[in-house]
């Protein structure tokens, strides 16, 4: 496959998984499997991204996601450059499209960037040549987190057509649960959203999601539930009572579970409020996948990184072999 067939099947960039196709996002997916084999080597670094640049533009705090491209990029053998915005020109006032076409002078091929602006990777990868994955953008999209999120349920149900999936928490300040939304949606899944109303987005049953105003209610529905972090750096106040009030109504909890008519899944894309919206015997327990998310993670940001720059979906086995996996 060629590289402009195989950018083709994605795209140039990366900005979000609403509009992806069903084929699109399993593409993803299955390129990402072979890719997890190689975090497990003793020596975790494949040629592929030899002799390509990198910028990783992060104008939000990230621990997470950042170190995850990272090691992404690194295990393909890309150089990385690490950008923020504090020390960076835009704390002079310089714009981001000045940002990134200084950049793009010096040779880059590819831009992961995180901004406080919905819409921000997709103004970016319209305006300049290289390839632009979004890694978060306000609270619009952060799709390699749904997709890893819906990796980690595939490993674990086998399946995504028909498995009921609710989504818990500050949905209206989340880009993770717009992604998980729109990908679970196209795979056939069901989804819903459970939290005070005051974090619900106006018109959410729009994106063909069910609507929970009880925990319990989504707990004896739901196969998984992907349980979301209270956002206060985007709050002003009057969202909820108080955390603690939060964390008796809403509250992710071993008792609560034990309430579920089948067995559990639990995750969370991190950062945990413990004792907020999980409680940390749930967090750890049995039922909790949210390590094997960070795994996934790196596996589905290599796919992504090899997928945008070329490389062909069929000869991912190759490429984490050794080989260029690109024809």
């Amino acid at each position: 496959m060629s590289r402009s067939a195989a950018a083709a099947a994605l795209g140039k960039d990366l900005v979000g998984l609403e509009g992806l196709t069903r084929e699109q996002i399993l593409g993803i997916l299955d390129t990402a499997e072979p890719f997890k084999e190689v975090s497990e080597r003793r020596i975790k670094k494949v040629p592929v991204l030899r002799g390509k640049t990198i910028v990783n533009l992060f104008f939000e705090p990230s621990t997470r996601t950042r170190i995850s491209f990272e090691f992404a990029e690194k295990r393909l053998s890309a150089d990385t450059v690490n950008i923020g915005a504090v020390g960076s020109s835009v704390s002079k006032g310089e714009t981001l499209v000045d940002t990134a076409r200084n950049l793009e002078a010096m040779r880059i091929d590819m831009v992961v960037m995180r901004h406080w602006s919905p819409g921000a990777a997709r103004f970016l990868a319209s305006r300049i040549p290289s390839n632009v994955i979004n890694a978060g953008d306000g609270a619009h999209e952060h799709p390699t987190q749904g997709l890893l999120d819906i990796l980690t349920l595939r490993d674990h149900f086998g399946r995504l057509e028909g498995l009921k999936v609710c989504i818990v928490g500050d949905v209206l300040h989340s880009r993770v649960a717009r992604s998980n939304i729109y990908g679970l949606v196209t795979l056939g899944a069901e989804v819903a959203v459970c939290g005070p109303r005051t974090l619900l987005p106006a018109g959410i049953e729009e994106l063909d999601v069910r609507v929970f105003a009880r925990v319990e209610e989504a707990i004896e529905w739901a196969e998984a539930l992907n349980v979301l972090r209270l956002q206060l750096e985007r709050m002003e106040g009057g969202f909820v009572p108080s955390l603690r009030e939060y964390n008796r109504v809403f509250g992710i909890t071993r008792e609560r579970l034990e309430w579920a008519p089948r067995e559990m899944l639990i995750l969370h894309p991190g950062p945990m409020n413990r004792g907020v919206e999980i409680d940390s015997d749930v967090a750890d327990g049995p039922h909790s996948v949210i390590l094997r998310q960070v795994t996934n993670g790196v596996a589905v940001r290599m796919a992504v990184l090899y997928l945008l720059t070329g490389g062909a979906p069929d000869r991912a086995e190759s490429a984490k072999s050794g080989g260029e996996g690109r024809s």
